[in-house]
């Protein structure tokens, strides 16, 4: 979770997408957005808007599971965000889920790689 974090503070796609599976599922469900696919993540993540930075608070894990409370700033903005992980039996994230403080709409321009529930 922490190599995770780091990678994407980083902008190290290629680290970031070694830690997760081909099939690995992002939702975040204040926006009700679900992300299906490693491809897709990595351009989420890539084409996310605003000078984005992560900061751990702390990480919690157990076996296959674990969350980080993370401090995120989005330009002047910050948010304390609680992401939750999945891990296969190889170790690999399969599910990442992030909950924000509050629900808001999502920004336009994300609707390629995203579904709405």
């Amino acid at each position: 979770m922490r190599v995770y974090v780091d990678s994407a503070e980083q902008r190290d796609w290629q680290r970031l997408s070694d830690l997760l599976t081909e099939d690995m599922v992002y939702e975040m469900p204040q926006t009700r957005e679900r992300i299906r696919g490693r491809s897709a993540f990595l351009r989420f993540n890539r084409e996310y808007p605003g000078d984005w930075h992560l900061r751990i608070r702390l990480i919690v894990a157990d076996g296959r599971h674990g969350a980080a409370w993370i401090d995120a700033r989005v330009d002047t903005e910050h948010q304390d965000a609680c992401v939750w992980f999945e891990l296969s039996d190889d170790g690999l994230i399969t599910r990442v889920v992030d909950y924000w403080p509050e629900p808001y709409d999502p920004p336009p321009g994300r609707e390629h790689l995203v579904e709405r529930w």
